[in-house]
């Protein structure tokens, strides 16, 4: 089977801003820590292990993939981390897509094929997300960091016969 894709995203684990301020803002304080700590004992060494270990952590999570979404002969495929399920949506199933904002809250968990509510929720960073609703009322929200190419993309890929 060729790699002629309609579309191909990627979504990192470690690439929403907020997580990469929350582990650099951790990592500041333990260099902090080394630095001002009054009684100079092995306690301080370990201040700075944690504070370059949360930086080596910060850097390998920029490169690990969460979910690859994948728009091809009328289906939308998210392939997971490792070990986790592929899923398959089936365009002709699909009876309406828009545009979202994947949740009013600024802080949002990564999440892949979460079930909740009637809707199936994939994740990484971003606010954006398109929302596909089937003939069941099965809702699926899949965040994007492009939402107006994936919209189009899978607008064309329904309109194919």
């Amino acid at each position: 089977m060729g790699n002629n894709y309609a579309y191909l995203e990627k979504q990192y684990i470690g690439r929403d801003y907020i997580r990469i301020c929350i582990r650099l803002v951790m990592a500041a304080f333990c260099f902090a820590a080394y630095v001002y700590q009054r009684d100079r004992d092995n306690t301080q060494d370990l201040f700075l292990i944690v504070g370059f270990g949360i930086i080596g952590i910060s850097i390998i999570l920029l490169f690990l993939i969460q979910y690859k979404i994948t728009v091809q002969d009328k289906s939308v495929i998210i392939e997971g981390l490792w070990t986790a399920k592929k899923v398959t949506i089936d365009l002709n199933s699909i009876v309406n897509v828009r545009k979202d904002v994947y949740s009013s809250f600024m802080l949002n968990n990564p999440v892949y094929n979460l079930h909740r509510k009637g809707s199936v929720r994939f994740y990484s960073s971003g606010k954006d997300a398109i929302v596909l609703t089937d003939r069941d009322g099965m809702e699926y929200f899949i965040g994007t960091q492009r939402p107006n190419e994936l919209y189009l993309v899978i607008q064309e890929e329904m309109r194919k016969k």
